[in-house]
């Protein structure tokens, strides 16, 4: 049975940092493409950052040079590193294998001013 576990988020300051995590069970992450999206109350789900199977990755303009995707394929988890955070990033985070109906629960950024 597959199932993501989300994990890592929480209330920062802005300039602040996090480390959000996708802890995956019944499924081997490092032969899929794994990527973050992001909802914020009353936004559409946005495509924050992208992990394809190869290891190549892309970002959102938004979080570009901000934010890294990576993955631990020892512990089968999906990383997302988030710097320099804003108030702006406050969202609901959630990661997705990408073509599957998998996803993770969603964790709560909150960026406060």
């Amino acid at each position: 049975q597959v199932q993501l576990v989300e994990s890592g988020g929480g209330l920062v300051h802005a300039g602040g940092s996090l480390r959000l995590s996708c802890a995956a069970s019944g499924i081997i992450i490092y032969i899929h493409s794994v990527d973050w999206y992001r909802q914020a109350p009353g936004n559409q789900r946005e495509l924050v950052a992208v992990m394809n199977r190869s290891g190549t990755t892309d970002y959102a303009d938004s979080v570009r040079g901000r934010f890294a995707i990576f993955r631990d394929n020892a512990k089968n988890t999906v990383h997302l590193q988030m710097n320099s955070l804003k108030p702006n990033d406050t969202a609901v985070y959630y990661c997705n294998i990408r073509a599957t109906p998998y996803w993770g629960q969603g964790t709560q950024v909150t960026v406060s001013s």
